[in-house]
């Protein structure tokens, strides 16, 4: 089983949780090219949460391009270059960042204010 810390106090959905500490280790070279997953049901029935729940997660590794699929045979992580997998970090962390920001700027802070609680919590 691949190491996934659920909370349920989390305002984060449970996918997302799912989505970001998978993707996190796949990209970090944690979990490697070609490594078999567990299967949808086997995660839900461990975890104890939603088949539904883990197969949105399974989609969204798939549709960043982290996992593929093999009808039959499961879902296995995707083949990346070192080069690959900091790509993939950057375009899932600026993602992220964008929508942060436009909430950011919705509050009516100014770059510098964010850049100053960016450099406070980190």
């Amino acid at each position: 089983m691949i190491d996934i810390i659920i909370s349920n106090t989390s305002d984060k959905p449970i996918y997302q949780q799912l989505f970001d500490q998978i993707s996190a280790q796949i990209i970090k070279g944690n979990l490697k090219s070609d490594d078999m997953l567990p299967s949808i049901r086997t995660v839900s029935k461990e975890l104890r949460i939603s088949v539904i729940t883990v197969k949105k997660a399974w989609e969204d590794l798939e549709r960043h391009g982290l996992i593929y699929t093999m009808v039959g045979r499961g879902c296995f992580i995707a083949t990346l270059t070192k080069s690959e997998r900091s790509d993939k970090r950057n375009e899932i962390a600026i993602k992220k960042l964008s929508k942060d920001i436009a909430y950011y700027k919705e509050l009516g802070l100014s770059l510098s204010e964010i850049t100053n609680l960016i450099k406070q919590k980190y």
